[in-house]
């Protein structure tokens, strides 16, 4: 459904206008369309306060654990469990997304979460108890972050506005790596572990509260279903779906290679822990620049257009870490290659095309918990080749296998015969022989 805002949807280049019996109005531009509907900021601050409730969540749980056992295994062991069940808790819990009201589902989620937390900050929980509840709060994550997705469409529409929300979204997700930790840094300075897990309460609870007033009722999309278990056949049986899906997963399992191996790379460069802070921010900040222009300078065609050949380009610039760089010439490498994620904006559009409106919140659930699943097994792989070939070989290997693999990729959504004409627009509505 298009947000009541809107008198039409604007076309390419297009900026939308609400009329008045007096005057007409000019509607904002860029990604001020997405914030002049009134449901997205109430689901763009609960996602603020989200992730900042999730980040500092970790970031205290870790150094609790560490206080209580000295054991840096324990503590890392924190951070990584928040991948490990994120897969199953997308496979298991991803109908839920569906058969149940979106609100009902994201408000219930917040309050899991919050629950979970609260349970940590009560002195007594043994470490056993600490990460099982952590485990918890990773099966919830991606039955909210699915669900969320979904609802972008009920509240944006299925075009240039969801496009844009949800890489709005993703923004935040990425400027939340590169401020979040040091927020959590500075604020366990200030008060306690167990201090800051009651403060995160605080952010749960807000933004339960920010979806249940800010957003509508809307009944669930597949209520009475009777789907097989775990409810993803229809989705799976999909070949355009299977192949996004691929397109979505394989780039981030390869680019997460040099953020995974940053503090060795940054010691074999001798450039200590500013180097290694500015290495991990790299490519975030790759990440949101490309995203920003594509999203506000570039029209949905040619996000579209140039979707396929970015996804082919994205990793190259890892092939150049073969001459050795310096830290400069390094950093220079990481943020091209950011840039070069804008490619999903184009399969954003794909992605909502393909997925029946009925299947969209599990759709989304198992898209989220692919990603986070193809990212830790990515890292895992890194150390693995770094320990092995070295960490300059372990970056140009994942350049190489990724770049070769999102050919692949990019060739099967192309070739005639086969899913490629599924992300071809008529062509009345684009003017272009192809995407």
């Amino acid at each position: 459904m298009e947000p009541k805002l809107y008198a039409a949807r604007p076309g390419p280049g297009h900026a939308a206008v609400v009329s008045t019996p007096s005057q007409a109005a000019p509607a904002p531009t860029g990604y001020g369309r997405v914030f002049a509907v009134s449901e997205f900021r109430a689901v763009f601050a609960a996602h603020v306060l989200s992730m900042l409730g999730v980040i500092v969540s970790e970031i205290a749980l870790a150094v609790l654990v560490y206080d209580l056992t000295r054991s840096p295994l324990l503590s890392a062991l924190t951070f990584a469990l928040g991948f490990v069940p994120y897969a199953v808790g997308g496979m298991l819990l991803a109908p839920v997304a569906d058969r149940f009201p979106a609100r009902r589902v994201l408000v219930t989620c917040d309050v899991v979460c919050a629950g979970g937390v609260a349970l940590m900050a009560v002195p007594g929980p043994g470490i056993g108890v600490l990460l099982a509840l952590r485990c918890c709060l990773a099966v919830v994550a991606p039955v909210f972050s699915g669900t969320r997705m979904a609802t972008l469409a009920d509240v944006l529409g299925n075009g240039e506005l969801y496009v844009l929300g949800r890489s709005l979204l993703r923004i935040v997700a990425q400027c939340a790596l590169l401020v979040g930790y040091g927020f959590g840094g500075l604020l366990l300075v200030a008060v306690t572990p167990r201090h800051a897990l009651v403060i995160t309460v605080g952010t749960f609870l807000a933004s339960a509260v920010l979806l249940r007033c800010g957003t509508r009722h809307r009944p669930a999309r597949a209520a009475g279903r009777t789907d097989t278990p775990p409810g993803l056949r229809r989705l799976f049986v999909d070949q355009r779906v299977r192949l996004l899906l691929l397109l979505f997963w394989v780039p981030p399992a390869f680019s997460v290679v040099p953020e995974a191996l940053a503090a060795p790379y940054a010691d074999a460069l001798g450039s200590g822990s500013v180097g290694l802070g500015l290495l991990m921010s790299a490519l975030p900040i790759g990440t949101v620049a490309g995203e920003l222009f594509a999203g506000a300078r570039l029209g949905p065609a040619t996000r579209e257009r140039i979707a396929l050949p970015l996804l082919c380009l994205t990793l190259l610039p890892y092939l150049g870490f073969v001459l050795r760089p310096g830290l400069a010439a390094s950093l220079l490498l990481l943020l091209l290659s950011g840039a070069g994620s804008a490619y999903t904006l184009g399969l954003d559009q794909w992605w909502v095309r393909a997925v029946p409106e009925e299947l969209r919140g599990r759709a989304m659930t198992v898209l989220g918990a692919g990603l986070m699943t193809a990212q830790g097994v990515g890292m895992a792989l890194a150390g693995v080749a770094a320990q092995v070939a070295g960490v300059r070989a372990a970056v140009v290997a994942a350049g190489v296998l990724g770049t070769l693999c999102c050919g692949g990729l990019a060739l099967a959504a192309v070739r005639p015969g086969t899913t490629g004409r599924w992300i071809e627009r008529p062509k009345a509505e684009t003017g272009l022989p192809g995407i």
